[in-house]
């Protein structure tokens, strides 16, 4: 194991940084999906809830790696076939794609319990002073909604760090890749697949504790 680390420590690394920066991005757009949709489910108009609930239940019920595929290479198959013949999409981006999707429709949700944990008279009272619908979900509503969702969040960031080694399949140089290329140099895959599980484990149990280190503050918070 000690040799292996010496030799390959820097791609390790390098593909745990690709792991991290595709995590990242995803979930800063995986939040603004979720926002909106979110905001859709909980809307009055029927109109809204159904566009929301359809793509919910759509990305969810779709693999990963199905909607991976589809990104990476049916998308560029569908723009080439209507006439430019040379877009494609990078990793990254396809990646960065499919996974906001996906963790965007389990953000919804986590937005969506979140408002309507929030006591109603909240709105009301905001309502009644004069904001409109729209300030007031974003003044009063929100910031309320937000606070209690953070270890929610904290926790899809986690799963979306997870879901990162599908995206080997498409090429992405995340840590997955990055075991598969070590394991096929050296055919030592149980040290090299011991220090990926290890490198993943000591990232995601930090997060973890983070999180419920979080919700212990939030508890906190509440019975004051």
């Amino acid at each position: 194991m000690g040799s292996i680390l010496q030799v390959y420590w820097t791609l390790l690394l390098r593909s745990l940084g690709q792991t991290l920066l595709l995590t990242l991005l995803s979930l800063f757009f995986a939040f603004f999906i979720g926002l909106l949709f979110g905001l859709l489910n909980v809307s009055k108009n029927k109109a809204l809830n159904i566009i929301g609930t359809v793509y919910v239940d759509g990305i969810r019920g779709v693999p990963l790696i199905v909607l991976a595929y589809f990104i990476y290479f049916g998308v560029p198959a569908l723009v080439q076939a209507a006439g430019n013949s040379s877009f494609k999409l990078s990793a990254l981006v396809a990646g960065t794609i499919s996974l906001s999707m996906n963790a965007g429709a389990y953000m919804a949700e986590i937005f969506r319990a979140g408002i309507q944990s929030v006591d109603k008279g909240q709105m009301e009272a905001a309502r009644s002073l004069g904001l409109p619908y729209g300030k007031a979900m974003r003044r009063v509503v929100l910031p309320q909604a937000i606070r209690t969702m953070i270890p929610a969040i904290i926790s899809q960031f986690i799963i979306s760090l997870k879901d990162t080694s599908i995206l080997s399949v498409i090429g992405f140089p995340e840590l997955t890749k990055a075991g598969n290329i070590i394991v096929g140099n050296t055919f030592a895959a149980l040290q090299v697949w011991g220090i990926i599980a290890l490198m993943y484990m000591v990232v995601i149990v930090t997060l973890s504790r983070l999180a419920k280190k979080l919700e212990r503050k939030m508890n906190v918070g509440n019975t004051l």
